[in-house]
């Protein structure tokens, strides 16, 4: 089922990552439909961060202007010791992000990244997402793909599943999976900045660490809102979900004793949500024939690297670019998987070591903290972390 020459591809999933896909693919003329369960495209009300070689993509997709008008630009990246709130500086953004990488690092409200993808998909094929298309499943043969919606089924020459951790089409390839438990469980909220108090309004990324727990927190939606994660050693959360209500009592509890200026934001949250962290092994490989998945479906990554939406904005724009080099669909994804499955591996594993690192018995007071600071996050460490990421370039990758 060929259209203009080129292959008709479906996505499942019109988060980021299949937004993006769907983007990069229509800008290169191939055919693009998006379906998607929910009945509109309302991304869950959490931040992301967006390093520069996520940027990058989105730039040169040419929504990159329009995101930066709805974002915040940060300044650097700090350390902060859970009691005392004693502050050690970890690297600096802002200019030095875009000369150094090319590209900004922004702190983006994930609805903001949803809408300029949509918009830009939409504005190059109106008709592109459908959504309360709830996808059941998928057959393929030699010929194409027949995807199985609750209430129709539709073709194609390939499918790509962007439907995220619990997906449907990788359980259609390889069965269900099985993640393992971490013992964490992640607080998370967002808070008007109008709430907090002005020293707390800056335009920086702030890790609070501690023996056991920590918390990230960062500014949205053009200085509107402050994101906040809070992370604790917790194992009775039974589900893997962005969206079991918690109580703001019980999230206080679980930050009883740290400094006032994390107790000020919990208590400026209106519904804290509980979502608990699973850990999955790499997947050894994505794609069967005409299908593959993308993003989270293949990579699931523990939050502590903030490289989750960017690998699935890596991952679109690379998919488009394998499906141009290589008319053979099946090879195509296979350039596709081949270029992406080593970097994300590196990212999945670089997050689960930075779990360790910000949970140290050593971070219980400033003595010990500071040595510790000093050993993990001195300039040569950071840059051994983070440097090889900001600096990955999607149009220069090998196919």
């Amino acid at each position: 089922m060929m259209r203009n020459s080129k292959p008709h591809i479906l996505i499942a999933g019109g988060g980021i990552g299949g937004l993006t896909a769907a983007l990069s693919l229509l800008k290169r003329g191939f055919d693009v439909d998006v379906y998607e369960q929910a009945s509109e495209l309302k991304e869950v009300g959490a931040g992301v961060q967006l390093s520069p070689n996520g940027n990058r993509v989105l730039f040169e997709l040419g929504v990159g202007e329009a995101l930066m008008a709805l974002s915040c630009e940060a300044t650097g990246k700090e350390i902060r010791l859970w009691n005392s709130g004693h502050t050690w500086k970890l690297f600096d953004l802002g200019a030095v992000s875009v000369a150094r990488y090319g590209y900004p690092y922004l702190t983006v409200y994930r609805p903001d990244l949803v809408e300029v993808l949509a918009q830009a998909v939409r504005a190059l094929k109106p008709d592109a997402i459908h959504l309360k298309s709830r996808v059941l499943g998928f057959t393929q043969d030699a010929s194409g793909v027949t995807l199985q919606l609750e209430n129709s089924t539709v073709q194609g020459d390939a499918l790509i599943g962007a439907d995220g951790v619990h997906s449907v089409i990788r359980q259609g390839l390889f069965g269900a999976d099985e993640p393992e438990r971490t013992g964490l469980m992640a607080w998370r909220g967002v808070i008007p900045m109008d709430r907090l108090p002005a020293h707390l309004r800056r335009p920086v990324g702030t890790n609070w660490v501690g023996p056991g727990a920590h918390v990230v927190n960062y500014p949205l939606h053009g200085g509107a809102l402050m994101n906040f994660i809070g992370v604790v050693e917790r194992s009775d959360i039974p589900v893997e979900s962005w969206s079991v209500r918690g109580s703001r009592d019980d999230c206080l509890m679980d930050f009883k004793g740290w400094h006032d200026d994390v107790q000020r934001m919990i208590q400026a949250i209106d519904t804290p949500f509980k979502w608990a962290l699973m850990q999955r092994a790499p997947m050894e490989r994505w794609s069967e024939g005409r299908v593959s998945l993308l993003g989270d479906a293949c990579h699931p990554t523990l939050p502590f690297l903030a490289q989750g939406a960017v690998m699935a904005l890596e991952d679109g724009f690379i998919l488009a670019r394998a499906f141009d080099a290589d008319t053979d669909i099946p090879q195509a994804l296979r350039r596709y998987e081949d270029a992406r499955k080593e970097r994300t591996r590196r990212i999945v594993q670089g997050a689960a070591d930075n779990t360790k690192r910000f949970h140290n018995p050593e971070l219980a007071n400033v003595e010990g903290a500071s040595a510790y600071v000093d050993r993990e996050w001195n300039e040569e460490r950071v840059r051994q972390r983070y440097d090889w990421l900001f600096t990955y370039d999607v149009t220069q990758e090998p196919i």
